[in-house]
Order: C-alpha cells, then sequence, then structure tokens
C-alpha cells in the first residue's frame, strides 16, 4: 500500500515553502535584470516569467516541495496533505490582482479589439472537443488496452472529466464526473493527466510570450489594436505617476481585499441562493450548474468590482503602482501553479499521458491555423487557450505577461469558460464513447 502513496516532500510547512516560492522569484527577478553576461543570453531564450513557475515545478520533481502528499497513520489508515499556498494565492491574491490590474480599464479600447479574442477562444474549445476523440482512435491503433474498459470503468468517462476541466473548469469537471459516474478509485489518474499535461501546456505558451513578436510577424498579425490599448494605459500612468506613499499604499490595500472580502461575501451568498433556490443549478448534470460555484462568481465580482473603480478617482492610483502590486500577487500564484507540476510522475501512466499530450496538441494545432488564416495576435491564441485550458487562475496571468491592462480579456474569456464548459464537454464525451467503440 506504500508504493501508491503520494510521497511527502523534504519540506511540509508552507510558511518554509512560501520562502522558498519567494526565494526563486527574487532570484529570478534579480538575474534576469541583468543586462550583460551569462544570464542575458539565458533569459533572452527563457523568459522570466517561465522560470518563475518551472523552478518550483523543479523543486517538486525533485521531492523538495509538494503540494499533495499522503502518510499512514498508527492504524494504517491514509491521510491526506495538502498545501494551503495554492488556496491563499488563488482565493485570496487572484481577486486582489484582479481589482488591482482593471481599476484603470478602458472599457471602449477593450471592446475595439474586436471579435478575433472570441473566435481563438471558441477555436480552442472545439479544439478540446474534437481532440478528445481523435487522441482515442491514434492510442487505439498501437495501445487499445488504454482506451478500453467496461461500464463504468471505461476510460473515455474518466476523460470526460479532463474535458469539462479543459474547456470550463473545476465545476465543470465536476459536472462529468456526476454525470458519467466513472469509478472514483481510477479518477486519480485522470487528475494526474489533467495536472501534468495543463501544466506543461502552459509552459509551452509562456515560452511562447518572450517570442510574441517573432510570432506575430509569421501570422502576418495585425497587433494595432493590442498596441493602442497598451499605449494608451502607458501614456495614462505616465501622466499621474508620483513617488507613492504610505497612505498610498495603505488606501490600494483597502480597495483591493475589501473587494476581494466583499466578493467572497456576495459570491458565496450567491452561490448558496442559486443552489438552494434552482435545482438546475443543484443539479450536477446541468448547463447551469456552474452558476453555484463560489469561485466563479468570486471572480466575476472582483473583476466587476475593478471595473466599477475604473470610473472612480480610483484610476488614479495606476499613478502609484496599483497594477504593479497586483503583479506581484499575479507572480505568486504563477509559482504555486508551479508546485502542482511534477514532471516525475509523466513516466506513472504512458499511455493516459500520451492520449493528454495528442489532445493538447490538436488543440494547439487548431489555434496555429486559425490564428494563421484570421491573422490573429499570438495574444489571442494565448490567452484563448488558457481561458479554455487553464482557466480563471491563469488566463489572466498569461494576458498580464503582454501587459497588465489585457488582463481583463483573460478574465472575461475564462468566465465564458465556464458557461460553455458542461455543454462543450458532453459534446467530447459522447464523440469519445463513440471513438472508444470503433
Amino acid at each position: 500500500m506504500t508504493e501508491t502513496l503520494l510521497p511527502e516532500p523534504l519540506i511540509t510547512n508552507d510558511v518554509v515553502v512560501f520562502g522558498i516560492l519567494t526565494l526563486c522569484l527574487g532570484f529570478i527577478f534579480y538575474t534576469s535584470s541583468r543586462n550583460t553576461g551569462f544570464w542575458s543570453k539565458f533569459y533572452g531564450i527563457v523568459p522570466a516569467v517561465l522560470m518563475c513557475y518551472l523552478l518550483p515545478g523543479i523543486l517538486t520533481s525533485l521531492g523538495i516541495i509538494a503540494e499533495k502528499w499522503q502518510t499512514l497513520n498508527s492504524l494504517g489508515e491514509v491521510v491526506e496533505h495538502e498545501s494551503n499556498l495554492y488556496f491563499v494565492s488563488s482565493r485570496y491574491l487572484l481577486p486582489a490582482a484582479l481589482v488591482l490590474m482593471t481599476l484603470s480599464i478602458d472599457l471602449k479600447a477593450i471592446a475595439n479589439l474586436g471579435a478575433k479574442a472570441l473566435i481563438m477562444f471558441l477555436t480552442g474549445s472545439v479544439g478540446i472537443i474534437i481532440g478528445g476523440p481523435i487522441a482515442i482512435l491514434l492510442v487505439s491503433i498501437f495501445s487499445p488496452e488504454t482506451v478500453g474498459g467496461n461500464d463504468f470503468d471505461a476510460i473515455w468517462r474518466g476523460l470526460s472529466t479532463i474535458a469539462g476541466s479543459w474547456i470550463g473548469g473545476g465545476a465543470n469537471q465536476a459536472a462529468m464526473f456526476e454525470i458519467f459516474k466513472y469509478t472514483p478509485e481510477k479518477y486519480g489518474a485522470m487528475v494526474l493527466v489533467d495536472i501534468v499535461v495543463a501544466n506543461i501546456w502552459m509552459a509551452v505558451i509562456l515560452f511562447g510570450v518572450g517570442r510574441s513578436k517573432q510570432i506575430d510577424r509569421w501570422l502576418k498579425a495585425d497587433t494595432s489594436d493590442i498596441e493602442t490599448l497598451k499605449q494608451k494605459v502607458i501614456e495614462f500612468t505616465a501622466r499621474i505617476t508620483k513617488v507613492p506613499t504610505l497612505n498610498d499604499y495603505m488606501i490600494m490595500l483597502f480597495l483591493a481585499f475589501t473587494s476581494v472580502g466583499a466578493a467572497h461575501f456576495f459570491g458565496d451568498s450567491l452561490s448558496d441562493f442559486l443552489t438552494g433556490s434552482f435545482e438546475s443549478v443543484r443539479d450536477p448534470k446541468s448547463f447551469l450548474s456552474f452558476l453555484g460555484s463560489g469561485f466563479f462568481w468570486m471572480v466575476v465580482l472582483a473583476t466587476l468590482a475593478g471595473i466599477g473603480l475604473s470610473f472612480t478617482k480610483a484610476k488614479n492610483y495606476e499613478g502609484t503602482g496599483a497594477s504593479k502590486i497586483g503583479g506581484v500577487f499575479i507572480y505568486i500564484l504563477v509559482a504555486t501553479i508551479g508546485m502542482k507540476m511534477d514532471l516525475s510522475q509523466v513516466l506513472e501512466n504512458p499511455g493516459l499521458i500520451a492520449i493528454g499530450f495528442i489532445w493538447i496538441a490538436i488543440h494547439g494545432a487548431l489555434l496555429i491555423l486559425v490564428a494563421k488564416l484570421i491573422k490573429a495576435p499570438y495574444f489571442f491564441l494565448a490567452v484563448g487557450s488558457q481561458a479554455n485550458v487553464g482557466g480563471a487562475a491563469s488566463a489572466p496571468v498569461v494576458a498580464a505577461e503582454f501587459h497588465p491592462s489585457l488582463t481583463s480579456v483573460g478574465v472575461l474569456l475564462a468566465v465564458l469558460g465556464y458557461v460553455v464548459g458542461t455543454g462543450g464537454a458532453l459534446l467530447c464525451a459522447y464523440l469519445m464513447e463513440i471513438a472508444s467503440k470503433v
């Protein structure tokens, strides 16, 4: 039994782990600021944000830190352990970052970005929907046992939960688990595929961010609207920039975390009200089940709070570094996401991992094809993909890497993912069922 346990890391104290993560971030930012020598060449190849993601992943793979692990108690029972760092980052720091990075938003300029963002998001969803069944067909050629299984053990049932996660998010994933009743004892393998493949794909996306100009030239993309938006924000920030005082920092923390508290309070209240009042929200099989997710409402309300502040004098706090503080929170979130990536687990389920990689490759290939056809900037490809595969926790991260003013685009598309997640995952699941019987 001990062979199946998730190994206990060398360091389990969250305070110490947080210190290690900030050490990684500090090291990366210090070395990336060096304009000469080895580090200049290194970061010319590997983007700093990718290293902020990979270093924690490497530490997890080496068994130094971990997000989850298991031990046996005195009775021989398995005890689950989990770091709280990702929870704190995604529930406290992420919504605070959304408020601080959207309080200077220019809604009109966002609207002027046009339909390409939506087209690329929907392309990403279609890539997930068709990628699952195609991956099953391809893997069945050389490993039919990998895609087999009967009744509730059928692999396609388990893969449906990944489809829910990759099109929508956790609520949609749970809906697929409830609808198709995949064997609970085997569900952990699907979670592993979800985490490993999605996180490696995010690393690929972040690597591309550092080469977005070259990619845009290859795509022959028109980035003028994006550049116009960024330039407007830069000029606005330059006009209102001043040396921040302690008072400024305290007001920004008040705006951010009061909004976070309100987003949680009203988000949980809305979730409870809708779940208690409507059968369609309470039923995990319903298309509207995502409305019962407190996390969904927290992200929506935090974003709305930031947008609301953009119509007040609070917008001027961009001049004292509001988006920079939000950026600090985002990078901490990136580091905790990196903790989820244990590369040593890739070899534990090679067949299922192969399905995952083929699946995500189809998703990526379709995005590249459509981006080339409509000449969409890499920004839309990257954020459209992460709004599907990564959801509300990582789409804003990728968008902010292009510019803080673009964070809201990632949030809005990620929210849309929740809306289409259950329906898209259902269609994907039925296609995978057909593919598994061919």
